[in-house]
Formats: structure tokens, C-alpha cells, sequence
């Protein structure tokens, strides 16, 4: 990582750099906040430390894609270390020790960069341990060299800290251990289980229809409401040639339909702001039939990314503007 001079850090970009979410920016930099007051970090809800392990083991560029996307609700910390170094494995395991004892108030996530060197490249870890916080989708540095335990408690009350500042006071549920006799978890429901296993087939409409039937059973299932929107999306784009979709919408800007399949595209592939914020633009300048054909689609691409996603939030205020 590089410092500006306010001390903050930006992750270079790797060229696999949209592996990553799009939302990765610069925060405080809290390794040269160690030692500074802060809140003492213990758990409200009174559960013994120890009782359950907070680390959730990230494997993937994919998979840490996905789990960053909590740090839209709470913080975040991530370790990068070498599997090979005892002692960088050692300072994890410590590290874990801490964070459990705030009982999910923070979500360690722990990458073994030699065998996710994506994640590596991405963040500029060039030591074999690197920790640093994600709070609401940026990096905010930690330290890259095991530190004392006392030091350590206190950069995560300051995480604790800036997350309340921030308003990502989310509690997390504790991730299971292998071998250890935690709740099972519920199964899905019959429905969800047939709309997963036709999509696993790439039945789409098997898919709708067992959503839709789980709706008619519950309307206020929002599991099956979202899972009906992404089947949706899954089946707009799954034979779309995204360099011929962008020449189309290119060429013919106020053509609904080239504008909503690059949009789903765009969320599909990662890009939400730029799809979110092109159906938005469409809205602004299409005729009142056409504008509310996109607003339909635009709340099924909200309900894709995620109601509490800060990028859904702030798209909705855009689109509150657009239209009043």
C-alpha cells in the first residue's frame, strides 16, 4: 500500500483489478492511530469470549467479492498471510483469539495470499502478513507485522469506533467450525431448493415458476423475491456478447432495449454503479411508457445488488431526483 501525505492508503490496482469490488477506496490509515484512546471494545450482548470463532476463511478472489459486501453493514478486518510462515499464521490465530472476544461486532476474514496471490497483488501486501479493516467497502490499514496483543485490541476498538461513525453497527453471526457441534443450518425451504437446482441446470423458467409458487405461498418471502429477480437477470444475460450489447446501446442511445442489456451486464459483471446509473439516465430522457418499463427493470437490478447495499442507496436517491 502507498501513503498519501493525510495518511491514508489506496490499493494499487492489479490488471485482474475488477476481480475486485468496485467500491475498494481509501480510509484512515489506523496504523498510526495505535495507542490512541478509543472505546474498549467489549461485547454488549454479554457472550463469553471464546464461545465462537468470527473467522470465515477466504479462499477465492470470488469468494472475498461476496463476503467484502458485509463491510456495507459492519467492519470488516482482513488478514493476508503466507500459509508457509508459522509465525504469520501464529499472529492470525491471535488475531482471531481478539476479534472473538467482541462476540460479532467484527468479521475476521483470513486469505492465505500464497494460495489467493490475487488478493496479494490487489492490496500490495509484499510482506507475509498484512491486517488491515474494511468499513463500508474501503481498506483502512492496520499493520503488517505481528504487534503485541494490547496494541492490537486497540486498533480494533478504533474499527469498532469508526464503524458506529459510520453507522455500520451490524453484528455478525459466528461462522461455524469444522467438527464442532454448532446449530446446522435451516434448510432452505422446498421451493428455493427447486428454483436452486433448476438453475444449477440452467432451467430458468423451472426456476421462476417454483419462486413465483413460493411468492403465491408467502408474499412476503423477500428470499424468493430477490431469487426471482436474479433468475431473472441470470436469463437475460447468459447468451449476450457484452462487446456487440455495448455497440448496440452505443449506437442507438434511446433504444430501451439495448440500454436495459447493457445495464444487466453491467450488475452481472460487476460494474452495479454503471449499470444502475445508466437506467437512471435512460429514465431522464425516455418517453412516460418506455421510463416506466426501465423503472421496473431499475428495482429489479436493486433487489439483485441488495436493498442495504450503499450503492442501491445512493442510486435510489438519484432516481428520486430523476423523477420528481
Amino acid at each position: 500500500m502507498t501513503e498519501n501525505p493525510l495518511g491514508e492508503s489506496r490499493p494499487h490496482a492489479p490488471e485482474q483489478a475488477e476481480e475486485l469490488p468496485a467500491s475498494v477506496r481509501s480510509a484512515p490509515d489506523l496504523s498510526q492511530r495505535a495507542g490512541t484512546s478509543a472505546p474498549d471494545g467489549t461485547a454488549s450482548d454479554g457472550t463469553a469470549p471464546g464461545a465462537a470463532s468470527y473467522r470465515r476463511e477466504v479462499t477465492t478472489v470470488e469468494e472475498f467479492q461476496e463476503v467484502a459486501q458485509l463491510s456495507a453493514r459492519g467492519p470488516l478486518v482482513l488478514a493476508l498471510y503466507s500459509g508457509s510462515d508459522a509465525a504469520a499464521a501464529r499472529a492470525v490465530s491471535e488475531l482471531e483469539g481478539l476479534i472473538d472476544e467482541l462476540s460479532g461486532r467484527i468479521l475476521l476474514l483470513a486469505a492465505d495470499i500464497d494460495a489467493v496471490p490475487e488478493l496479494a497483488q490487489a492490496f500490495q501486501a509484499s510482506s507475509s502478513l498484512s491486517v488491515l479493516a474494511l468499513l463500508g467497502g474501503r481498506p483502512a490499514p492496520m499493520y503488517n507485522a505481528p504487534v503485541p496483543a494490547e496494541q492490537i485490541k486497540d486498533l480494533l476498538a478504533q474499527v469498532v469506533d469508526l464503524a458506529q461513525q459510520s453507522q455500520l453497527t451490524d453484528t455478525f453471526e459466528p461462522v461455524a467450525r469444522a467438527g464442532e457441534g454448532e446449530p446446522e443450518e435451516k434448510p432452505l425451504p422446498p421451493l428455493h431448493q427447486e428454483a436452486l437446482a433448476a438453475l444449477d441446470t440452467g432451467d430458468y423458467a423451472a426456476a421462476r415458476d417454483a419462486y413465483r409458487r413460493a411468492l403465491n405461498e408467502q408474499p412476503a418471502d423477500r428470499d424468493a423475491a430477490v431469487g426471482l429477480a436474479r433468475t431473472g437477470l441470470l436469463e437475460r444475460v447468459h447468451d449476450a456478447d457484452l462487446g456487440q450489447a455495448r455497440a448496440a446501446a452505443a449506437e442507438a442511445p434511446d433504444d430501451v432495449e439495448a440500454q436495459l442489456l447493457v445495464a444487466d451486464l453491467d450488475v452481472s459483471g460487476g460494474h452495479v454503479e454503471d449499470g444502475l446509473n445508466r437506467l437512471i439516465a435512460l429514465i431522464g430522457r425516455s418517453a412516460p411508457e418506455a421510463k416506466n418499463r426501465v423503472r421496473e427493470r431499475l428495482l429489479e437490478l436493486f433487489d439483485v445488488v441488495g436493498a442495504e447495499d450503499p450503492r442501491v442507496t445512493a442510486a435510489r436517491g438519484r432516481l428520486m431526483r430523476v423523477l420528481f
